[in-house]
């Protein structure tokens, strides 16, 4: 009589794993990306705190265009306070009274159709060293978003120094020493208040102005910003930079 056949014992099979959707893995990489992001600016917000940094996007699209730039960093110590103070009346007078967005200004610029400019020195300083040029809305969101940590973690005097030492005082010139020896052959801490504030008019269009030959109307906005400077000074408007 024939045997019967073994029967093959059957394996449980384990239950297969839901697998991972696109759409969350995307989602995941996502978070992890813009935590990468947040992480990388603030690590680079607390180091520049005590440290300038070694390049910025302009000087270095500068350098490349021209084949290179002339650019000195100083302490703040080591600038004349009255040209401090001139770039502030000029830029931002009410520097030391926001955190980092001058409200009144931004509404007389919606209120001009926008023709005017709202940004403050906070917002300029994080462009510069962050940053890059332009118009864009990318642009301008992230300096939105970094202008107030900034503000959180540097103090004014902070600000402001590392404004002077990266700011485009002509073609190819930045910062405030470089802009003092090729205008007027002196050190920053040499500056007259008037050679100060023929520096802080060039500021809004470097390319094309030369604080040495500047034209009358200029020359007029140049002798307004100086009488700015001091009154900022009387006023205690200039107490959050000044040691």
């Amino acid at each position: 009589m024939a045997k019967a056949a073994k029967k093959k014992p059957t394996s449980k099979k384990k239950p297969a794993k839901p697998s991972v959707s696109m759409g969350r893995r995307v989602r995941r990489y996502a978070v992890r990306a813009i935590l990468g992001v947040v992480a990388f600016f603030a690590l680079l917000i607390i180091v520049f705190r005590f440290a300038g940094p070694p390049t910025t996007h302009t000087i270095w699209s500068e350098s490349r265009r021209l084949g290179g730039v002339e650019w000195d960093r100083v302490a703040i110590e080591d600038i004349a306070p009255s040209a401090v103070r001139a770039v502030v009346a000029a830029e931002d007078a009410d520097f030391c009274g926001h955190w980092g967005f001058d409200m009144s200004a931004i509404r007389d610029a919606i209120e001009d159709g926008g023709q005017r400019g709202a940004s403050t020195i906070s917002q300029q300083t994080v462009k510069n060293v962050f940053l890059w040029q332009g118009r864009s809305w990318m642009r301008k969101a992230t300096e939105a978003l970094l202008t107030p940590a900034v503000e959180a973690i540097w103090p004014k005097r902070r600000i402001i120094e590392v404004y002077l030492n990266i700011a485009e005082f002509g073609e190819g010139v930045f910062g405030v020493e470089a802009a003092a020896q090729h205008y007027f052959g002196v050190s920053a801490a040499d500056l007259t208040p008037a050679q100060g504030a023929r520096l802080a008019v060039v500021l809004p269009n470097p390319k094309e102005r030369n604080a040495a030959r500047l034209p009358p109307w200029l020359q007029k906005h140049a002798a307004r910003v100086q009488d700015g400077a001091a009154t900022i000074k009387a006023d205690g408007r200039a107490s959050c930079f000044e040691s």
